[in-house]
């Protein structure tokens, strides 16, 4: 039955990609039949996981030689079955959201977009199912591929297409190490099956090859130095396209760590303290960079980076415990790394196609600009609400006890007998902290000005929507882009990043059985203290319960708001009406309000080192300033200065204010305009350095092709002398 189910899934996306390219966006039909197809697909996917976890058992399907290189199968064991559950679930929300985002007026246009989705799952399918070196990389390179197609599918601007190459590269850059590190491995066991290289001895050969696989994964999901892709890539996808490529894409390559660690095992100790050390730094700047940034979209593309350096500091304390022997650590990191994989799935694949709804509404993606809109798409306004409270790490989410866990597992450092270890265990603990907090300030920002805030300039509600509205070119009513489907879609991701709190002891008994491939799953249920409390593996540690916090939650709720109702004798639930006020203001269209731009401001200052942050102040006549600023509001603090941000180049943020003021002497008014401008030290340090260095190089090899023949002669003569020396040092 299994089989059936993955030839039907297989040729469900066959079939998408093939409606797309061949009969395009002809009709309403023919625009949503590729993404119903693969929402088929996935749910064949899905069956097929769940009957393998339910069964406890794995499957292998032979392919005879289908590539021609060797002999090609596809496992399903507990691992591959429970990242096909996940990765399958999260899909399959993805394209309820596509199909109803393709059957609006904004949905897409033009071939492609339908079979790089098509494409993007079947090969995410593929690099889990793979049992053989071959086909893994033939389908790592097929998600490459289809990173690419739904990148650059708008092609507004030329800045899609790049940001579409820089993908392409850091993939290129992903499969190349792959490729080598497999080489090794498959050289040094005399086999391409994956599961025979748990022979391949210890030695040099094999810590190199667990170096070149690491860092090939950890190049997809967006470990730095190779995070800088997906703030400038995931904005470009269009609609729930950027939902896939985050969710769906960055689960693969969590896979093939857990993968990797299951088949060679003990990894050399000094990984795990980099491995450690990386994630945590990852973390950090990634959350420190979401947290200033004024464009949505970019916000949540650098949360991805936390996230990515949260599972992968994660991962380090599993290989701590690999590398230790100490085989509960293990067990505890992987857990805490795979409950964060799952809560950072639903919470980014839902948090995406809201934002995609509101910037579908409103016509932009500034945070001041789409306040107040998204309470037009209410359905996209709860699921935005649940997804950030998730990505917060905040209760009663998934996210909080994912966090919990996380923060658990690098607190037991003094299991550890090394000091390295422990100093590396440390310092990623406190980074893990400290990005805690600013996870919370930075979506308590998303939040409050994307679902609880409401554009400027009016003095009601109603009012400052319709005259933004009409400013955007917007009449009557928003159009809509939450169809019944798409509804039901993002509903049961915003009702997953709950229950999953609620349901997690049963979330955790589903996790230690696909774990089971990596460690024994006996390890992995000693996270169960009871059958509603939580503990992290170790006992008499400590102890979270996050169904009875839910249960106590909503019974003091109910309790005090039937008590308050009976106390007031209904008045509590009779309507108000008074004026409204902003920072003790009865005017709120007065510019005394904060933005976005000002709510962060002090975080530039304190992390202005990491930030590279750079202020620049000048004067001109209040005439002739911009209309824009001086339209939008004023933030409140010091001098009273309006925020706009903007973002600009790679890894850049530039935000701009004015203050109205009075030149001394002359009675004329001016205003003071500032720009403040955060940049990425890994793109200005490292690959603009890198850039600059390989455009010089191609321009000195430009040269070759006008030299001389004698030179040309001179350089084949001197590369066939080194060639021949290497020849004879090698024999």
């Amino acid at each position: 039955m299994t089989a059936e189910l993955l030839v039907a899934a297989f040729s469900c996306l066959g079939a998408a990609m093939a409606i797309d390219l061949v009969l395009g966006p002809r009709s309403r039909w023919t625009r949503s039949a590729p993404y119903i197809l693969t929402a088929l697909a996935n749910c064949c996917l899905l069956a097929s996981g769940a009957m393998v976890m339910a069964a406890h058992g794995a499957k292998r399907l032979s392919l005879g030689r289908l590539f021609g290189i060797g002999h090609t199968f596809l496992v399903l064991d507990g691992l591959s079955a429970m990242f096909l559950v996940i990765t399958s679930a999260v899909a399959l929300c993805v394209s309820m959201c596509f199909v109803s985002w393709s059957r609006s007026n904004a949905g897409a246009s033009g071939r492609g977009l339908g079979a790089g989705y098509a494409l993007l799952a079947a090969s995410a399918a593929a690099v889990v199912l793979a049992g053989d070196a071959f086909s893994f990389l033939f389908a790592w390179e097929l998600l490459s591929v289809s990173f690419y197609v739904l990148i650059v599918h708008k092609r507004t601007s030329e800045d899609h297409v790049e940001r579409g190459w820089l993908a392409l590269s850091t993939a290129k850059v992903s499969g190349a190490s792959l490729l080598l590190g497999f080489l090794l491995l498959s050289s040094r066991s005399g086999s391409f099956a994956i599961a025979s290289w748990h022979a391949v001895a210890p030695g040099p050969a094999r810590d190199v090859a667990w170096i070149l696989i690491v860092v090939g994964f950890a190049a997809k999901i967006g470990i730095v130095p190779f995070s800088v892709w997906m703030p400038a890539s995931y904005p470009s996808a269009p609609g729930p396209a950027r939902a896939a490529l985050a969710a769906v894409g960055m689960n693969v390559g969590i896979y093939g760590l857990w993968r990797t660690l299951g088949v060679l095992g003990h990894p050399p100790l000094w990984l795990a303290a980099g491995v450690l050390l990386t994630g945590g730094a990852t973390a950090l700047g990634g959350i420190a960079f979401a947290a200033v940034q004024s464009d949505l979209l970019r916000t949540i593309a650098y949360s991805s980076i936390e996230n990515a350096g949260i599972i992968f500091t994660s991962y380090g304390v599993a290989l701590t415990g690999a590398a230790t022997g100490n085989k509960p650590l293990a067990a505890l990191g992987l857990l805490a790394a795979t409950l964060q994989a799952v809560s950072h799935a639903l919470a980014k694949a839902g948090i995406f196609i809201a934002a995609g709804n509101a910037e579908a509404v409103g016509h932009t993606t500034r945070l001041d600009g789409i306040s107040g809109l998204v309470k037009r798409i209410p359905w996209s306004a709860t699921t935005f609400a649940a997804s950030a409270l998730t990505l917060a790490g905040l209760p009663p989410s998934i996210g909080f006890v994912s966090e919990w866990f996380v923060l658990e597992a690098l607190m037991q450092q003094f299991r550890v007998h090394d000091l390295a270890m422990r100093l590396a265990l440390a310092g990623a603990g406190a980074m893990a902290a400290l990005t805690a907090g600013l996870a919370a300030l930075c979506f308590a920002r998303l939040i409050g000005f994307s679902v609880l805030g409401g554009p400027p300039g009016g003095r009601s509600r109603e009012e400052r929507l319709d005259r933004y509205a009409g400013a955007q070119g917007l009449t009557g009513e928003s159009p809509t882009v939450e169809g019944i489907v798409g509804r039901l879609g993002v509903g049961a991701l915003a009702t997953s990043c709950i229950a999953a709190a609620v349901l997690a002891p049963l979330l955790v008994r589903f996790i230690a059985r696909g774990l089971s491939t990596v460690v024994s799953a006996s390890l992995v249920r000693g996270a169960l203290r009871s059958p509603m409390v939580l503990q992290p593996v170790f006992a008499n540690f400590s102890i979270l319960s996050p169904t009875w916090l839910w249960i106590i939650l909503c019974s003091f709720f109910t309790a005090t708001f039937v008590f308050t109702v009976l106390v007031s004798r209904g008045s509590f639930l009779r309507v108000r009406r008074v004026p409204p006020w902003t920072s003790a203001s009865s005017e709120p269209a007065r510019t005394a309000s904060y933005t976005s731009f000002a709510y962060v401001n002090p975080l530039r200052h304190v992390l202005a080192s990491l930030l590279q942050s750079r202020t620049e102040v000048r004067r001109i006549p209040a005439d002739t300033a911009s209309a824009t600023t001086a339209v939008l509001g004023a933030d409140t603090g010091l001098g009273n200065g309006t925020g706009l941000g903007n973002d600009t180049g790679l890894g850049n943020d530039t935000g701009l204010g004015n203050d109205a003021t009075t030149t001394p002497g002359t009675g004329a008014p001016t205003r003071t305009e500032y720009a403040r401008t955060v940049s990425d030290p890994v793109a200005t340090y490292l690959y603009q350095p890198l850039r600059a260095t390989w455009l010089q190089a191609a321009r000195h090899a430009r040269r070759l092709q006008s030299g001389k023949l004698a030179w040309y002669m001179a350089y084949m003569l001197v590369t066939l002398m080194a060639l021949m020396a290497i020849v004879a040092a090698t024999r």
